[in-house]
C-alpha cells in the first residue's frame, strides 16, 4: 500500500538520490524539484500529502516557498518539513514561524527522517494509519466499504463514497471542484463541474442525520473541505 506522496525540494543531487531510494523503499511516490518556484507550481497544481523543503534552494528561498504555501488555500494544510544547514535556534524558530511542521538539521539520519515523516502523516492523514478513517464522530471502514456517524449505519452509494473516503484522507484541507473531480472520477472523465456540487449535497444530506452539526464547509471561491467548524 502506497505510504503517500512526497514532494522533496532539495537541490543537492546525491541527497536527493539517497532520500528518493529510502523513500521510495518505504513505498512512498516521490516527486523531486530543485527549484522554488517549480516546487509552488507542483505544489498547488496537485498538493502532495507532504513536503521535505530545503532552506537552501535554487530561485526563491525554502523559507520563501513555505511561507508562500501557508498562504494559498490547496496548500495550506499540507504538512512541511524543512531540511537545512541552520542549526542555530533562532533560525529554526524562523522555519517554524513561517509554517513549517517539523525541521532537520543536516547531517541527519535518512531513516530518522522516514520516521518523522509518517510520524507527521499519521497525524493529518488517518488513511496512513489503518483500514479505519475517523473525523469528528464520522467513522468510515474502507474495507467493508461501511460509514458510521455517532455509531448510526449511513448508506452511500459508491461516487459519494469515494468522495467522503477523499474528504477524510485529507482533513481541513481545501478542495477546488476540479480538484475533486481529478480525485474522486479521474482525469479521464466527461463530466461537468456542477456534477461536484451534486454528490457533495447527497453526502451532506446523508451524513447530516437528525441536524448533526454540518461537516462539509463550502469555502467562498475555493471550494469545499471537512472541518467540524463547518456550521
Amino acid at each position: 500500500m502506497m505510504k503517500g506522496r512526497l514532494l522533496l525540494v532539495e537541490d543537492d543531487p546525491a541527497l536527493t538520490d539517497l532520500l528518493q531510494w529510502h523513500f521510495e523503499r518505504e513505498d512512498f511516490k516521490v516527486e523531486h524539484t530543485p527549484d522554488g518556484e517549480e516546487a509552488l507550481l507542483l505544489a498547488t497544481e496537485s498538493p502532495p500529502d507532504i513536503i521535505l523543503l530545503d532552506w537552501m534552494i535554487e530561485g526563491i528561498s525554502g523559507l520563501e516557498v513555505c511561507r508562500r504555501l501557508r498562504r494559498q488555500p490547496e496548500t495550506a494544510n499540507v504538512p512541511i518539513i524543512m531540511l537545512t544547514g541552520r542549526g542555530e535556534e533562532t533560525d529554526r524558530v524562523r522555519g517554524l514561524e513561517t509554517g513549517a511542521d517539523d525541521y532537520v538539521t543536516k547531517p541527519f539520519s535518512p531513516r530518522e527522517l522516514v520516521a518523522r515523516v509518517k510520524a507527521v502523516l499519521r497525524r493529518v492523514r488517518p488513511a496512513l494509519a489503518g483500514e479505519q478513517l475517523r473525523f469528528s464522530d464520522l467513522e468510515m471502514d474502507i474495507v467493508g466499504h461501511k460509514v458510521k456517524r455517532a455509531g448510526r449505519t449511513i448508506p452511500l452509494g459508491p461516487t459519494e463514497f469515494r468522495l467522503l473516503r477523499h474528504f477524510l484522507e485529507h482533513p481541513g484541507r481545501v478542495f477546488s471542484r476540479e480538484r475533486l473531480l481529478d480525485a474522486v472520477w479521474g482525469r479521464d472523465r466527461d463530466i461537468e463541474i456542477r456534477t461536484v456540487d451534486v454528490h457533495i449535497r447527497r453526502v451532506r444530506q446523508a451524513i447530516n442525520l437528525d441536524g448533526q452539526p454540518e461537516l462539509i464547509r463550502t469555502v467562498r471561491s475555493a471550494g469545499y473541505s471537512l472541518d467540524d467548524d463547518a456550521a
